[in-house]
């Protein structure tokens, strides 16, 4: 016997499917009515269950069996019941039958195997004599069906899910109830939080609904920030600095729109690395647009004592970086552009794939944490038709909202690199702390 439970909207789709799949001639068990759970069951609908069962096989016997009368015997089991009645009759020459022990009803299991089935039906059988007859008499099949009935009886019990002495009392709902209120008050905090830091609305209700379905018993406000916090660490990943390992030198371009500050970021990182890590540099710029932006640049070249190059086309790329194939790393400021300017788009992509191929590259876009969320993604969108790259955000310390950082992590799913909160060279740039940020979407200091 093939038993099976169905989950529907309603009780008519759940029987729908346990007749899909087992079959019309299937038998309906049990249905139960599943009431939605979680923080948010007041917005979800409830659902049927349905137990159904099925015969696998029948076992059809030739042999006829001696009746009394016109009793018939109806059994939904795996086994035709009259060749086990005739199995178990007594033959005419034994005096004596050794009778198998009953099975107590607890030698069902809950998922009511049909081989423990099929023993217990015989032992009933083999164990039942009518009233005013002996074991050796002709047995008669009186009361045999209302024997049945009670197996089946046990067995739809045994199957039930759900039985009215494991129900919650009445305290305990309302302790239920009440912890649920509280849960609800904490991930509410927790959302107007990282709304206020403008968490785009998409990604805060995903961190909350991971939130709702991860809650288990009582959870005090320490331990539900502590999930939170967890899952963002997970979702930002590691930071993803300058690598400078492999061939040398490697070619770091640095692309992005006017006024992000490109070029202040690139003498921040040639500080970091020349000053701190002690790697050989040369800075190039492509940046023919902007006024100043050489004179810029040079300045923070010759502090640096670094060599400085203007480049361009690809060309002249190709040559600068013969010129400086000692070094360890080589800088490159690109021009800044808006995102639907489609020739410096253009002109800035040749000079990238331009690079050749004996090289290491890598590509970071600049972005500006107070840049409008809309816009950043219009801008990323645009420079991944360029190439791929990493994030390096700027000007933190010119807001107080950092949902930007996240949304476009999420977005764009790739690492971020570094951050700068201010102008001064080197000083107002680290390497991304996840753990910082997080914190402060969080509402921490």
């Amino acid at each position: 016997m093939t038993i099976k439970k169905f989950v529907g909207k309603t009780e008519e789709e759940a029987s729908n499917k346990a007749r899909m799949e087992l079959g019309t001639n299937c038998v309906i068990m049990n249905v139960r009515q599943l009431k939605p759970t979680g923080m948010f069951k007041a917005f979800k609908s409830g659902k049927f269950e349905v137990t159904a069962a099925i015969e696998e096989k029948e076992i059809h016997s030739t042999a006829e069996v001696p009746k009394t009368g016109n009793n018939q015997i109806n059994l939904a089991a795996n086994e035709d019941i009259q060749a086990l009645l005739k199995k178990n009759q007594p033959s005419p020459a034994t005096k004596t039958l050794v009778q198998p022990r009953p099975q107590p009803a607890s030698a069902f299991k809950e998922e009511g195997s049909a081989v423990q089935l099929h023993q217990m039906m015989s032992q009933q059988a083999s164990n039942y004599v009518p009233s005013g007859r002996t074991r050796g008499q002709e047995t008669s099949y009186e009361g045999f069906e209302e024997r049945l009935s009670n197996l089946q009886n046990m067995l739809e019990q045994r199957l039930s899910p759900v039985r009215e002495e494991t129900e919650p009392t009445v305290e305990e709902t309302r302790a239920i109830r009440q912890q649920q209120d509280e849960n609800m008050k904490i991930v509410k905090m927790i959302y107007n939080n990282l709304i206020d830091n403008e968490v785009d609305e998409k990604y805060a209700n995903s961190l909350v609904d991971e939130v709702d379905r991860s809650l288990k018993g009582s959870l005090s406000i320490d331990h539900m920030l502590s999930n939170v916090y967890q899952k963002m660490i997970l979702k930002f990943g590691q930071a993803s600095p300058i690598d400078l390992n492999g061939r040398k030198p490697k070619v770091i371009f640095f692309i992005g729109p006017t006024g992000v500050g490109k070029t202040t970021t690139i003498a921040k990182i040639a500080s970091k690395l020349k000053v701190d890590a002690g790697k050989k540099l040369a800075l190039l710029t492509a940046d023919t647009y902007r006024i100043a932006a050489e004179e810029q640049l040079r300045t923070y070249a010759n502090i640096l004592d670094a060599p400085l190059k203007i480049i361009y086309s690809p060309e002249d790329l190709e040559e600068a970086i013969e010129t400086f194939k000692d070094m360890d790393v080589i800088l490159v400021d690109t021009a800044g552009f808006s995102h639907k300017n489609k020739s410096q788009k253009e002109d800035t992509k040749k000079l990238i794939e331009g690079m050749p191929a004996a090289y290491d590259k890598e590509v970071y876009l600049v972005l500006s944490a107070t840049t409008k969320y809309r816009d950043l993604i219009d801008i990323a969108d645009a420079y991944r038709e360029i190439a791929d790259y990493k994030l390096v955000f700027t000007k933190l310390d010119e807001t107080n909202a950092y949902g930007n950082i996240y949304n476009m992590r999420m977005y764009t799913d790739v690492s971020i690199s570094y951050v700068t909160n201010g102008q001064n060279v080197p000083d107002d740039i680290e390497v991304f702390d996840t753990q910082n940020i997080v914190k402060k979407l969080l509402g921490g200091n």
